[in-house]
């Protein structure tokens, strides 16, 4: 009899972004993402923000009771560098993954045109062998001075999705500090769990490896490795970067089994590709001691209620 493969192959990027310039930003994830098919990834991982951008050091301008007129041009400007979804750039993303036969997650801007002209989101996009856009997260919570430039997403975009690899999914940098957004990937099944940041910390190996362990599950955490100078030569508030070291963002890109071991990895100081075996039988022999939706929870004392129906802003009834 035919036997199902658990082992499969998956792979992060620790790759440096282009600001304010999606379509550079894709030529990248391609390019990226054929090196990983060479080594044989049937997953690839790029990480928060990747295409549209993560603002390290920039304020926009911003203070307690005031903007400036920079900071609003160079909102402009990140505005104009997010992308819609699905729309062209999104179709792109697809053909690439297609024409690697790869399950692919990047970190985008999102410019939502549904209901706001200028909303942005950090979104977490996936996509199938086949270039299907298999679904999208928003982020449920920008962190700091994340919630000057981002909305807040909602429970309707929250999946674990059934892929060749397993089952797929994850939040967003520190929403996976928040315990009942872990609890809830948790409760899908989630096997392969994507965590791309944008904190380089090494504290951070260290939530990486909680989540694995408590999850029971595969932790891929992503994140990209950035300078100074990769900001354009035009950019307005260069000035906010001066209290900044040159490296902005060290990486710190690696993979975790469901036993807390690191597979690959942290990455620092550099770009690069790294890749892992993952066997996904290995998560059945390691809920035998720990399922924390299951045997190792008390539903008699501790229940957990997800909504997940979109929270539009604005509702029209009665039209044709």
């Amino acid at each position: 009899m035919p036997t199902h493969r658990t082992t499969h192959r998956v792979a992060v990027v620790q790759a440096a972004p282009s600001f304010f310039d999606p379509d550079a930003g894709i030529d990248t994830v391609a390019e990226r993402t054929a090196e990983a098919a060479v080594e044989g990834a049937e997953l690839v991982l790029f990480p928060e923000a990747f295409i549209g951008g993560y603002p390290w050091g920039v304020a926009f301008g911003t203070a307690v009771g005031g903007r400036s007129p920079a900071g609003r041009r160079t909102f402009e400007r990140y505005l104009n560098g997010a992308i819609d979804v699905p729309g062209p750039r999104t179709a792109r993303l697809g053909e690439i993954a297609a024409e690697h036969g790869v399950v692919l997650s990047v970190g985008v801007i999102e410019r939502d045109s549904t209901y706001s002209r200028g909303t942005l989101f950090c979104t977490l996009l996936y996509f199938g062998p086949d270039g299907a856009l298999l679904g999208k997260h928003r982020k449920l919570k920008p962190t700091a001075a994340e919630r000057l430039i981002w909305g807040e997403g909602d429970g309707s975009t929250m999946p674990v999705l059934d892929t060749a690899v397993g089952r797929v999914g994850g939040l967003i940098c520190w929403e996976n500090y928040m315990p009942l957004a872990r609890t809830a990937m948790y409760a899908k099944g989630v096997q392969v769990y994507l965590a791309p940041t944008a904190d380089a910390r090494e504290r951070w190996q260290g939530t990486l490896q909680h989540i694995a362990l408590e999850g029971r599950c595969f932790v891929l955490g992503c994140n990209q490795y950035v300078t100074r100078d990769m900001y354009p030569d035009d950019f307005e508030l260069a000035d906010e970067l001066e209290a900044w070291p040159e490296e902005l963002c060290r990486g710190g890109s690696a993979i975790y089994d469901p036993a807390g071991e690191c597979l690959a990895g942290p990455l620092y100081g550099a770009e690069g590709v790294l890749t892992a075996d993952v066997d996904l039988s290995a998560i059945d022999r390691g809920v035998f001691d720990f399922d924390g939706v299951g045997h190792y929870a008390r539903p008699d004392v501790f229940r957990l209620t997800v909504d997940e129906r979109p929270h539009p802003p604005v509702e029209f009834e009665g039209g044709e």
